[in-house]
């Protein structure tokens, strides 16, 4: 019990921690709105305004993040030719997202024009959907990159020492591909939140579609950010 306190401690102390939270906040009362709306019109409209106040808090804790990119380009470019241009457009993607962002909160909340609103959350949401395709296809091509490496550490396997060896490594892989699955599918519920505000359409803007893809999104982060 004490080892989980410790771990969720450290997780609330990282800004992706606090914002995954946040964010599970902000599609369970999208949820419960879309639930009780036309039973309890008192506890709708509460639910509602906790998910506004839960997104434009998270909006707020951003503020910078579009400086990020920068620092994974810098810290982590990729290996391959192709990773590292996928990587610069997926990075691109997201801090043309983080930046318009910023703009569409100051504008939420009256510090800028409020007709702002529109414009900056369209230019934020296709920013946001133009970077999660490149990581997608980033993770697909790891992810099969991995297996190829597994499939050739089991095929050389031949002395004890090997044995060990290969098995860390594909250990090493396995823990990869989970973390790397997880990212695809937060990445790809993003992708559907950010095609409501692109393309509104009857599939993508109903309250069960972004309710469940942001809970995806934010619980797949939620692994992905806890202490090992």
């Amino acid at each position: 019990m004490s080892d989980t306190v410790d771990k969720l401690v450290i997780f609330l102390a990282k800004r992706d921690g606090i914002d995954k939270l946040v964010k599970t906040f902000q599609y369970v009362s999208k949820l419960v709105n879309w639930h009780v709306e036309a039973t309890n019109p008192d506890i709708a409209h509460r639910a509602k305004q906790w998910e506004v106040a839960s997104g434009l808090s998270r909006k707020a804790f951003r503020t910078g993040r579009f400086l990020t990119g920068f620092n994974a380009l810098r810290r982590n470019p990729g290996s391959k030719p192709t990773l590292r241009f996928l990587a610069v457009l997926a990075n691109a993607g997201e801090m043309v997202y983080f930046f318009f962002d910023h703009i569409l909160w100051l504008s939420r909340i009256g510090t800028l024009d409020a007709k702002l609103a529109r414009r900056m959350s369209f230019v934020s949401a296709f920013g946001e959907s133009f970077g999660y395709i490149f990581f997608i296809i980033s993770d697909f091509i790891a992810l099969k990159d991995g297996i190829v490496a597994q499939r050739q550490l089991v095929s050389m396997e031949g002395s004890k020492s090997n044995k060990e060896a290969s098995a860390e490594s594909i250990r090493k892989i396995k823990v990869d591909r989970v973390m790397r699955l997880m990212a695809v599918a937060a990445n790809v519920a993003d992708l559907i939140i950010g095609l409501a505000d692109i393309e509104p359409n009857p599939f993508c803007n109903h309250a069960v579609t972004l309710g469940i893809s942001g809970l995806v999104s934010a619980w797949a982060g939620w692994y992905r950010n806890w202490p090992s």
